[in-house]
């Protein structure tokens, strides 16, 4: 009797669960994942809000026509905790992604904006030195940093320095890189390891150490894009796996497209240290962000040329051919094992590693 009373006290309420729940009606940190709630904190009340067939295509840079050119236009805010890692800091992921979100749609990017958020009580000497890693970061990609905006906010209402970058650039004619253009029979290539990047910063945040230091990849894939697209401007899609991974991405492409994806895991390049780090923490290096990675689906016919032009150029050195889209299983992506099983890798409800851009 004295069970069953407490039992009867038991109030599913208050029980907790590491994965966020769907049913809210505040925002949560998956949210800001790139998975399954992000998806949704878009569709249920960003889209609604603003309703225009540009935003309808949700890609990481919007294909605007002004003035008889084709620009794209993209803008992202960055967070990342902590503001230095091992292979980057702050300054240059923010001027890197939102690089690479103008050429994951083809665009040779041109000018860059950044608005900083700083709190009250930041070093000078932090906000210098991350201002310094923009302007490099810059000029290594090839772009003008022509405006910006700075704000600060008072102690305790922030977290040191919020970075928000937007950026343009031109889209070369007969381009079109989308990713409802993936076509059953399309090859499935990424440019090197993944990984990295969310290790690296997990690593610092959490005080770990897997017996090597392992640096993000943050860098700027505008020259490798169009490296791929003197071989052939047919690039069906391309995505940079950042929020989510390499998983998340591929589901998006996916579920945009109406094709199934199928992957050989043998075939993904993941590095020892990465693999390592995630089986002690129990992640899967799928879902773990890239700031320095690309994902294409290329017409077969194109494939090989391509996959030679990524690993000539620094970007690519090890780019591998991961799989394929397939007609089968419209929608999902499936993992052929080292074990001749098959799983499936679904979008993930939110984020493994939260603040990592």
């Amino acid at each position: 009797m004295a069970d069953l009373a407490t039992e009867a006290t038991v109030d599913p309420a208050n029980w907790s669960c590491p994965a966020p729940l769907r049913d809210q009606g505040v925002v949560v940190m998956g949210h800001g994942g790139g998975g399954a709630l992000s998806a949704e904190l878009m569709e249920q009340v960003f889209a609604p809000a603003y309703g225009n067939p540009v935003l309808a295509a949700l890609t990481d840079s919007a294909v605007l026509q002004l003035g008889g050119a084709r620009l794209a236009f993209s803008t992202d805010s960055y967070v990342v905790r902590p503001l230095f890692f091992p292979g980057g800091c702050l300054g240059d992921l923010a001027v890197n992604g939102t690089v690479n979100d103008l050429a994951m749609s083809g665009a040779r990017p041109a000018y860059l904006s950044t608005a900083f958020v700083l709190e009250e009580g930041v070093g000078l000497d932090v906000v210098a030195r991350i201002a310094r890693a923009v302007g490099t970061a810059a000029e290594a990609a090839g772009v003008t940093v022509a405006t910006g905006d700075t704000k600060v906010v008072e102690s305790g209402h922030g977290d040191g320095v919020y970075v928000t970058t937007a950026g343009v650039g031109l889209v070369p004619d007969g381009v079109d890189i989308r990713p409802q253009r993936a076509r059953p029979g399309d090859a499935v290539i990424v440019s090197g390891p993944i990984g990295l990047h969310g290790v690296a910063v997990m690593s610092v945040r959490e005080g770990l150490e897997f017996g090597v230091e392992i640096a993000s990849d943050t860098a700027p894939l505008a020259g490798l894009v169009a490296a791929m697209l003197d071989v052939t401007p047919d690039l069906h899609v391309l995505r940079d796996p950042t929020r989510g991974g390499l998983g998340a991405a591929l589901n998006e492409i996916a579920r945009a497209s109406g094709t199934g994806v199928r992957l050989t895991e043998r075939a993904v390049p993941v590095p020892d240290e990465v693999a390592n780090a995630c089986g002690f923490l129990g992640l899967d290096p799928f879902y773990v962000a890239n700031e320095g990675r690309l994902v294409a689906f290329v017409p077969r016919e194109h494939a090989d040329a391509v996959l030679a032009a990524m690993r000539a150029h620094p970007q690519g050195t090890g780019a591998a051919l991961i799989g394929e889209c397939v007609a089968e299983h419209p929608g999902m992506v499936t993992v052929a094992t080292g074990l001749g099983g098959t799983r499936v890798l679904d979008l993930p409800l939110g984020e493994q590693l939260p603040r990592i851009c």
